[in-house]
């Protein structure tokens, strides 16, 4: 993702919003992902706690919804150019797709809970790259990993037992999650 503007967010060098843009860009895609990811799952949940866990969905689709809108923002403000038709997202992305189908609630919530550790470990990282470029989009991301944090955290308390132990622990596959997680 190129700065394809010829001014930025006053303060801010041309070199520096490059390469903010292409950090927020790698997020833009990733919180794409996992918005229409959250709603697969929401069409596709079923078995015991079928309507929690539906019900749970929505307003975390519609709260990663808003931060794609403001990460697109945030790089139109610093001159680049937000693109997040099909084709550019696949092509920018670097994961693969999500493997569950249709499955019970266990099985994709211990799947989820890997989508979302690799979506909030790369926030983390890409908090950590921006402290350096611009505080701001390093606010903003800061801002939405507390709430992924906290939708995980959501996800987490129906794979965790009484002793505080996590079905998905050590799993690397969302495949090998949802199987942890069924047990």
């Amino acid at each position: 993702m190129n700065k394809i503007a010829n001014f930025t967010a006053p303060g801010i060098e041309d070199a520096t919003a490059e390469k903010t843009i292409g950090i927020l860009d790698n997020r833009m895609v990733a919180l794409i992902d996992l918005a229409l990811t959250l709603k697969h799952v929401h069409w596709n949940v079923v078995g015991p706690n079928f309507i929690g866990v539906h019900e749970m969905l929505d307003p975390q689709v519609e709260a990663v919804r808003e931060m794609v809108d403001q990460v697109a923002e945030r790089i139109a403000t610093l001159g680049g150019e937000p693109v997040g038709t099909p084709a550019a997202l696949v092509e920018r992305r670097d994961w693969s797709d999500y493997t569950l189908g249709k499955a019970l609630v266990t099985e994709h919530l211990g799947a989820l809970d890997l989508v979302y550790s690799g979506v909030n470990e790369d926030h983390r990282k890409a908090i950590g790259q921006l402290a350096e470029l611009d505080p701001v989009s390093e606010d903003l991301l800061t801002g939405h990993l507390r709430d992924l944090e906290q939708f995980q955290w959501f996800v987490r308390a129906h794979l965790e037992s009484a002793a505080g132990e996590l079905a998905t622990a050590g799993t690397h596959s969302e495949k090998e999650a949802a199987r942890a997680a069924r047990r």
